[in-house]
């Protein structure tokens, strides 16, 4: 068993078994270091709980000392263990003060967030998946409360009145293999010595703290491959296979940044063996070693390689791109950019099926930057129209694409997951999605969770669309600005998509009023001359086929109106949809 510990992280690496004992636990290196570096932090602030070796200044032989008495008391009471080691007499004096150091240590080695990779080559572990699990992560788990409640009952000779069974051992656990991806170019060989993730369990909720809690820029097409020169360390690198709507994107992510990495289990479906057989759409390497990407100015960067056929996006390893974001984003600016190069119009935004009872049948498709209250409007439709919404089903939380076959409309979804703002869901929302939840700096501004909302069946199988709105959300409503707005011809409806004007919410690093290109900076607003074309057709095809094309005020730019706006959004919607035969 390998281990690193990095800032928050401690990645556990298992090539052959875990520990099988509590015995083998207290005797391993990972254990030794904890400790020590537990004893570090209290000794940076002379915390009180030093008291039990008797003096302020801790070295390896007192930390040596501490280890043999924990194994004792994992066997014997404390007045035994005195007996048995004389050595633990100093510890022991004062068992009251000696039981807060270790709850001490239990709290700091859950304060880390903890990551098992179990390694499969040459094994079959990724055949037998829960078995996998059980002898890891859930074995881990068992040894280290066990162990953590034994030691506390010897040391105080009570038992507890209440058993918490929190996530004691890791709460990640990942079986990757090597996997031979048929790459169109030489070039991008070394990238299969990198373990590719095929099963995952994690414990929910997983609360995270990242480095950074909003994105800023964006992303920059450069004309040569960043990845060039770059050396990927099997041992410190791992690869999500995304499916992505119809595309396969290998998401490559460094350790440094793994509970960002391991949280796309959340919001991408994981590619299966099948989708695996043929190349990648594109490729993408997240924490990258910073000197790599000098050479071109910007540090959010993708290539359009031709020749391999695919796209390539890196980002470098700074704290300051520690954001959730950052992934995210940029795996779907390369979806767009590749649908764009076969003629399909990408959108960001939220599409949903909506199923009245009654037999009403609707498919709604919100257009808006991020913070334009897509997801709240369509959070309060759920909850406003619990009488007579039959079905509400998502199609795609964030970005997708629209086809034009056999002269109807069809949109489809990138995502399985959302990646939502705690602040603006409906009261009680995120609680009663917790059991699933990946929370992120949830005691910061723009607190996040991502959550599945949705099946990947449901992500690539193309509805109907009925209705295309503009999410405005920072018009206030008055005689001349309705809740919503239809439009009476493509030409302007195209003008207010085009200027893609919104009231930031402050989940990026732009404030006030802000206009992006179609509300998408994801690929569109770089690849403008293939876009406005496209734009164009699509927009005069949603009036050719009777497309209901407006804007919805939800007004969640609007202080004060955060929660009514997109509630008095969804009831204008809910009558609007009823009206439209």
């Amino acid at each position: 068993m390998e281990y690193n510990i990095r800032d928050n992280k401690i990645i556990l690496n298992i090539h052959d078994r875990i520990c099988e004992t509590e015995e083998e636990i207290l005797s391993s290196e990972l254990f030794e270091g904890v400790v020590t570096s537990a004893i570090k932090k209290l000794t940076k602030r002379r915390s009180i709980l030093l008291d039990v070796f008797g003096k302020k200044d801790v070295v390896k032989e007192d930390v040596d000392h501490l280890i043999e008495t924990l194994k004792v008391l994992k066997k014997v009471p404390a007045a035994q263990a005195v007996k048995i080691l004389p050595t633990a007499s100093v510890l022991l004096s004062d068992p009251a003060r000696f039981n807060d150091f270790i709850e001490y240590l239990y709290n700091y080695w859950r304060s880390f967030d903890r990551f098992i990779i179990s390694d499969s080559q040459g094994r079959s572990w990724d055949r037998m998946p829960y078995r996998t699990f059980n002898a890891t992560i859930g074995q881990l788990t068992n040894l280290v409360r066990s162990m953590y409640r034994d030691i506390q009952e010897n040391v105080t000779g009570q038992h507890p009145r209440i058993y918490r069974q929190v996530a004691a051992g890791a709460e990640v656990s990942t079986i990757a293999v090597s996997k031979d991806v048929p790459f169109k170019s030489q070039e991008y060989m070394a990238l299969n010595s990198v373990p590719m993730m095929r099963q995952m369990l994690i414990y929910p909720p997983l609360i995270l703290n990242p480095p950074m809690n909003k994105r800023g820029g964006r992303f920059e097409r450069v004309m040569e491959n960043p990845l060039k020169g770059i050396e990927f360390n099997k041992r410190e690198w791992l690869c999500y296979p995304a499916k992505v709507g119809e595309l396969i994107i290998l998401i490559y992510f460094h350790h440094s940044v793994a509970e960002l990495g391991h949280a796309l289990c959340n919001l991408f479906e994981m590619a299966d063996d099948a989708d695996l057989d043929r190349a990648p759409d594109a490729v993408y390497a997240y924490g990258v070693p910073e000197a790599a990407l000098e050479r071109f100015g910007s540090s959010q960067i993708f290539f359009d390689d031709e020749k391999a056929g695919m796209l390539v996006g890196a980002v470098p390893l700074k704290p300051e791109f520690g954001y959730f974001g950052y992934l995210k984003k940029m795996v779907l600016t390369l979806h767009n950019v590749i649908m764009m190069k076969r003629g399909v119009l990408p959108f960001h935004g939220a599409l949903v099926r909506i199923i009245l009872k009654g037999d009403l049948d609707r498919t709604l498709l919100f257009i808006g930057d991020t913070g334009a209250g897509k997801s709240e409007t369509l959070e309060a439709l759920r909850s406003f129209g619990e009488e007579i919404i039959q079905d509400l089903i998502i199609i795609a939380d964030d970005m997708g694409s629209i086809q034009v076959k056999d002269k109807t409309v069809l949109g489809y979804g990138t995502e399985i997951g959302a990646f939502l703002r705690l602040d603006d869901l409906q009261p009680g929302y995120a609680l009663g999605q917790i059991d699933r939840a990946i929370i992120m700096n949830a005691n910061q501004v723009n607190a996040r969770i991502i959550i599945p909302v949705t099946t990947f069946d449901q992500v690539v199988k193309g509805e109907e669309i009925d209705f295309v709105f503009y999410a405005n959300n920072y018009d206030a409503i008055d005689d001349d600005h309705p809740v919503i707005q239809r439009f009476a011809d493509a030409e302007s409806a195209l003008n207010v998509f085009r200027e893609g004007t919104s009231m930031s919410k402050g989940t990026t690093t732009s404030t006030g009023l802000t206009h992006s290109y179609f509300a998408n900076v994801f690929g569109p607003a770089q690849y403008k001359d293939m876009h406005e074309p496209l734009a164009k057709k699509y927009f005069e095809d949603f009036f050719k086929h009777d497309v209901f094309v407006g804007q919805v005020r939800t007004r969640l730019g609007l202080a004060g109106w955060e929660r009514k706006g997109p509630e008095e959004a969804a009831k204008e919607l809910l009558r609007v949809i009823q009206q439209k035969v």
